[in-house]
């Protein structure tokens, strides 16, 4: 008896649009590529990022240590700083300010 394996093509992956939130937090998020090497740490920051910009999480202050995200090159303090200037620089005005 021969069992013959195969795998199936991955499941297509539908785009945001280039002006919805999650886009727009999420290329915030690969701005910092240099700091946050690990592609997965920049998807759960683009996450934790819109969880907050809806009203949902925790400000940037408190996500870079909660989130769990390697930062390489720069102090976690200094990255949520830039974070927060690139939120308010996106212009988000259902932003919540704690």
């Amino acid at each position: 008896m021969v069992i013959v394996m195969t795998s199936l093509p991955p499941p297509a992956v539908k785009k945001f649009p280039k002006d919805s939130i999650e886009s727009q937090v999420y290329s915030i998020a690969e701005k910092f590529k240099e700091y946050i090497p690990i592609t997965n740490d920049r998807n759960r920051l683009g996450f934790n990022l819109y969880r907050f910009v809806k009203g949902e999480g925790d400000p940037p202050e408190i996500l870079v240590n909660s989130a769990k995200i390697k930062v390489v090159g720069i102090s976690k303090e200094e990255l949520a700083k830039k974070l927060s200037a690139e939120l308010a620089a996106a212009n988000f005005k259902n932003i919540r300010k704690n």
